[in-house]
């Protein structure tokens, strides 16, 4: 067999259809985010990311660099093993102690990234309980339908936030067999929200319990940034809280928060946990300052949800077609992937707007969009820019405007 030519024409098939995926070489520079600098063909030039989960801007505030270049200072760079080999640092002890305090858990759990936490996490869970079922949101990240295709547990997939359906779901199911709800608070590509209140009344008359991805709402929501299930008063209710470290709190890493004897539980057993170096101590010390001083600073979510808001309402004006999320996520649908692939370079080449193009598998085909993620930073002159740089792309590609 040809392997390479095998290889590229799979590679082929991908941008036939228009989606291959290419990387923007950019350089984001400290203190003038959401500006960055664009490295293509021979040249640099300065352009402004409208895509970045930073949501807040967190990894450039100065109290969240200045802790990690203290830490790298203090213990190094490196951990230097697992967290059972030589590898836990006072610095994760601390993290996961502000984390357990931020969702009012009893403790809680460092990986290296969400997607770690989410596999590790839901496989040990479900491998662990005995003949355990769980019921899956249609719309889950890849991360969790990883973890729960690993745990090896039957699962039942529940229409996306359909409580109903949830409930008809698990009435076919045992009183006492154990179960697991496992659903998203804010799903990233739609920007929706999930009907907390309704999937806990659930779990907690079917005696399941509850997993809870928040990466899209911690620092966020909620009046302490502890996302929307600190917002809508349900923290208690939730069993299992998973996070991020690496989008409102701008570093890298993820985590889950639950009891003691849960956490416990996947620290002994998960693979993805024991056998992996732990994060990078000044990581962990950067992030520990980045949830203190948002835990403090409730205007920036304040600031952040105007932004988004302020956006919309401008996108609507101009005619530009997109989903009325409820959150800070703006998606604007284009419906097919080679014109998302072309206004995505449009944007870049011509006006120096950096959108990424969101495509299948990410989104299911006939729904591709460019997902935009207005920050506290953006202001109102580049808000301007892009729409009118929207405007003259929908014209020109011939693309279909709001109805």
């Amino acid at each position: 067999m040809d392997y390479r030519a095998f290889f590229s024409e799979k590679i082929d098939e991908l941008k036939r259809e228009g989606r291959y995926r290419v990387f923007a070489d950019i350089a984001r520079e400290a203190g003038r985010f959401p500006e960055a600098l664009n490295y293509a063909g021979g040249r640099t030039r300065r352009i402004t990311v409208w895509c970045s989960n930073d949501y807040l801007g967190m990894g450039q505030h100065p109290v969240v660099v200045g802790a990690l270049k203290k830490a790298a200072d203090e213990v190094g760079v490196g951990a230097g093993g697992t967290r059972n080999i030589a590898g836990t640092n006072h610095y994760h002890v601390l993290l996961e102690r502000e984390l357990s305090e931020l969702h009012q858990k009893d403790a809680a759990l460092l990986f290296n990234s969400g997607y770690m936490a989410n596999e590790a996490s839901l496989s040990t869970l479900g491998a662990l309980l005995p003949d355990c079922v769980i019921l899956s949101d249609a719309d889950n990240h890849a991360s969790m339908i990883q973890g729960v295709r690993f745990s090896r547990a039957e699962k039942r997939i529940f229409r996306h936030n359909d409580a109903a359906h949830l409930k008809e779901l698990l009435e076919d199911i045992g009183p006492d067999r154990p179960k697991i709800i496992a659903f998203e608070s804010v799903y990233s590509m739609d920007g929706d929200i999930a009907p907390l209140a309704d999937i806990v009344d659930l779990a907690q008359h079917y005696n399941a319990l509850t997993y809870l991805d928040e990466v899209h709402a911690v620092g966020l929501y909620g009046r302490h940034g502890g996302g929307i299930a600190e917002r809508d008063g349900i923290v208690d209710s939730i069993d299992i809280i998973q996070g991020t470290l690496a989008k409102a709190f701008g570093l890298i890493g993820g985590y889950i928060a639950a009891a003691t004897e849960i956490v416990d539980a996947v620290r002994s057993f998960a693979s993805g946990f024991i056998f992996t170096t732990s994060l990078p101590p000044p990581i962990a010390a950067g992030a520990l300052a980045s949830v203190r001083y948002l835990k403090d600073h409730d205007e920036i979510r304040a600031a952040h949800q105007e932004r988004a808001q302020t956006l919309k309402s401008r996108l609507a004006r101009a005619g530009i077609p997109f989903l009325p999320s409820v959150t800070h996520i703006v998606p604007v649908m284009v419906g097919d992937a080679r014109l998302c692939k072309q206004a995505s370079d449009d944007l870049l080449n011509r006006y120096g707007l950096y959108i990424q193009p969101i495509n299948y598998p990410t989104v299911p085909r006939g729904t591709e969009r460019l997902r935009i993620t207005p920050s506290p930073l953006h202001s109102d002159a580049m808000m301007e820019e892009l729409v009118d740089a929207l405007t003259e792309i929908w014209l020109r590609l011939g693309l279909r405007a709001a109805a």
